[in-house]
């Protein structure tokens, strides 16, 4: 079993080898497995949790009931929002945010493993949200018609001259077109002069403001470290 490329950043052999036996068996046709990140606590963890991502989903994993149950919460990349990760003491609180539901966090995953997955699903969301590019429209084959071969002796006959149909654009007058433009223009005009005016921007302590909420909301703060800035923000008015 080849399960040594996902051993390169301290990964344990033998949680590695049991996560990978069970993701093995839910991939589907063209699917494989790109990274596997373990979780790894200051104290000894028998079975911890993990996230593997592959080239279509992602896995977190939680062992449970002593390692005789296992817990799967799997997202293909439309169902994913975004990914984001906090540094801490020890290791990194990696959180995936989907597109329904509550944010799903898995904390004490070693830094640079949660890097390296930050890294891998960033692109995997990029690529999902790049617009498939169109096949290119082949024109109509044309329609070959063989000529009758002439009996021997015979004037073969002159063949007549088959103009293309002209497109249905063509057949419009000119001079509508030309009627139309005046009052396009009109319209331009009306439509700039209603624009209504931009609000201004906000001033900076608003921003910051929203900017702590934003911060908030992604669980990149905790809730007292809100609330001690957000006090320290309102008392500068």
């Amino acid at each position: 079993m080849a399960i040594e490329k996902f051993l390169q950043d301290g990964q344990d052999p033998k949680v590695v080898e049991k996560i990978h036996d069970k993701i093995i068996d839910m991939l589907t046709a063209g699917e494989f497995i790109q990274y596997i990140s373990l979780q790894k606590k200051p104290a000894v963890t028998l079975l911890p949790d993990s996230i593997t991502v592959s080239n279509k989903r992602i896995f977190l994993c939680e062992f449970t009931k002593l390692g005789l149950a296992t817990n799967f919460e799997i997202f293909s990349w439309s169902d994913i929002k975004d990914i984001a990760f906090k540094e801490e003491i020890f290791g990194s609180k990696v959180t995936v945010i989907p597109q329904a539901g509550e944010n799903l966090t898995i904390d004490y995953i070693p830094k640079v493993q949660a890097r390296k997955l930050y890294q891998l699903i960033k692109e995997a969301l990029e690529n999902a949200k790049a617009p498939v590019e169109k096949p290119a429209v082949t024109p109509a084959a044309a329609t070959i018609i063989e000529k009758p071969t002439a009996a021997p002796g015979a004037v073969a006959p002159t063949p007549s001259k088959v103009e293309p149909e002209e497109p249905y654009l063509s057949k419009t007058p000119t001079t509508e077109v030309e009627d139309v433009q005046p009052f396009a223009a009109t319209a331009t005009t009306l439509a700039v002069d209603d624009q209504p005016a931009k609000a201004e921007d906000d001033d900076e302590l608003t921003q910051k403001l929203k900017k702590l909420k934003t911060l908030y909301d992604r669980q990149l703060i905790t809730q007292a470290e809100y609330e001690n800035k957000k006090t320290e923000l309102l008392s500068q008015l």
